[in-house]
């Protein structure tokens, strides 16, 4: 569990990370550098789980060893998948990072919404719909590593 205090936003007290796979925490497939280890020391606060339509087959082996719950999902309708499984979760429990169109109900719905902005680019709704946006996916994680940083920019 991860409770953070973000006067004049929330008081969160997260249990789920939810993350998007390509263009999230891959760029053509493959995980981006840094993202093992920063899932590996999250795990220790955070249930983390990725859900992605695994555009490139390589999400499965790519996450092999990680502390984390993987789903593969079908081609349509991905935006309402991703949003229930949060909502199944509990997204009042839940933090979410993603970049793409169909993440934007997840980043929404969740108790912090992340849009990372990276070499795949974000959606422009997606970015509407999240809390914060933050350059890369390094820099995401270690918000949640971090918390004061999130107060910092999140605080009114």
């Amino acid at each position: 569990m991860l409770e953070i205090d973000i006067p004049g936003f929330a008081r969160l007290s997260l249990q789920h990370l939810v993350l998007d796979y390509n263009g999230t925490l891959a760029l053509d497939g493959r995980l981006l550098p840094g993202v093992r280890r920063r899932l590996s020391t999250l795990s220790r606060a955070l249930e983390i789980h990725v859900v992605t339509a695994d555009t490139f087959g390589a999400a499965r082996a790519a996450l092999a060893g990680l502390p984390c719950r993987a789903l593969i999902l079908p081609a349509r309708r991905q935006d309402r998948a991703k949003l229930a499984y949060v909502k199944r979760l509990g997204a009042a429990r839940t933090a979410c990072i993603g970049n793409g169109r169909n993440d934007r109900l997840m980043l929404k719905a969740a108790a912090l919404g992340i849009a990372v902005l990276q070499g795949e680019g974000a959606a422009g709704v997606t970015l509407a719909e999240a809390d914060i946006v933050i350059p890369a996916i390094a820099e995401a994680l270690d918000l949640l590593a971090k918390p004061l940083r999130l107060t910092a920019s999140l605080r009114s």
